[in-house]
């Protein structure tokens, strides 16, 4: 009766075992902070709405794969879902922008591509306007921002960093210096 017991206790735990998940690691799309955010802001940009394609506004990554497939990465994810991720690091960013006056924007992703070991893409409509000019936007613009990434998800999740960063730098600089044209990427 004693073998029984023990083999039936062996293969509970081998399979208890073979039950294990990888675990799952978080990843965020605001950056370390370096240097001095000391700065007194005079103005400031509030960001109104931000959108992104509903196929990767979720906590897991989705990379792409081949010419027109999607991976949900089980393992790796999200801090938030994206959109609450991309308004954090774009707040984050904007937070220093020297601007007078208050501004807002209207952010509109179309594209949020990562394919490991090529780039990370964001392909971004947004709309500024100054405070008190209604619902007229002063500049309405789009950016496609690319950035080579190496094969890991964490060379993809700094290459996205990156573009957060330039797209935080193009709204910026439209509100500091009103101009025509939209800022070249």
């Amino acid at each position: 009766m004693a073998l029984p017991l023990k083999f039936t206790l062996v293969t509970a735990m081998l399979l208890l075992a073979a039950c294990r998940s990888d675990p799952i690691q978080f990843h965020t799309l605001t950056p370390t902070q370096q240097g001095n955010h000391s700065r007194t802001t005079v103005g400031v940009i509030q960001i109104e709405t931000i959108s992104v394609p509903p196929q990767v506004d979720r906590a897991q990554i989705v990379i792409r794969q081949g010419n027109s497939g999607l991976a949900i990465l089980e393992t790796q994810w999200w801090g938030a879902t994206l959109v609450d991720e991309l308004r954090s690091a774009l707040v984050d960013q904007l937070s220093n922008s020297p601007v007078q006056g208050r501004h807002s924007v209207r952010i509109d992703v179309q594209r949020f591509d990562s394919v490991p070991g090529q780039y990370a893409l964001m392909d971004v409509e947004w709309r500024l306007r100054s405070a008190g000019t209604g619902d007229t936007p002063r500049m309405i613009c789009r950016s496609t921002l690319q950035t080579p990434s190496g094969a890991t998800i964490d060379d993809l999740v700094l290459a996205q960093q990156n573009n957060v960063k330039r797209l935080a730098a193009l709204i910026s600089q439209a509100a500091v210096r009103p101009q025509a044209n939209c800022p070249a990427p």
